[in-house]
């Protein structure tokens, strides 16, 4: 039985996918207190990178907003692991997302809005949270992003 967050995924034509498996020595995420901490989560679909590249050169900012939704949902599916229920949100605290960039494009904030737009259309006013969007030289495999996020659970 899914629960009023997982309801809205549906309602917004999402469905959450299985937790991305590790690609090194990490967890997907671990939970700390009343906090859930997520690894940095790459936008795999299936297993697999729908895109690779620098953002600015061979991906566009409209892509990468798009991939950081699916990093998004990622996390999501990876608190879930460990929260057992997506309700147990009480609020997103923070969002970190890294934009593999060319050298000369500067709008990461703009496709980790990709990412912070998806936790609110989903969430609402608990998916509101602080962020940082980062500029990188290169991500794992290739990635045009990452993002990562910690959440506070309600507690039961």
């Amino acid at each position: 039985m899914s629960g009023a967050v997982e309801a809205k995924l549906t309602e917004l034509g999402l469905t959450l996918p299985a937790v991305v498996p590790p690609l090194a020595a990490y967890q997907p995420a671990v939970q700390s207190r009343p906090y859930v901490y997520t690894s940095g989560q790459l936008p795999m679909v299936d297993g697999k990178l729908p895109v690779t590249g620098k953002v600015g050169a061979e991906v566009t900012p409209e892509e990468a907003k798009e991939l950081a939704a699916i990093c998004a949902l990622n996390a999501l599916a990876a608190v879930k692991s460990i929260a057992g229920d997506l309700d147990r949100i009480a609020r997103v605290v923070k969002v970190v997302g890294f934009v593999a960039s060319a050298a000369d494009f500067t709008g990461q904030p703009g496709v980790v809005n990709g990412a912070s737009e998806l936790l609110g259309a989903v969430l609402g006013d608990k998916g509101v949270h602080a962020r940082s969007a980062v500029g990188v030289a290169v991500l794992p495999l290739d990635a045009p992003v990452e993002v990562e996020i910690q959440v506070e659970l309600v507690q039961s």
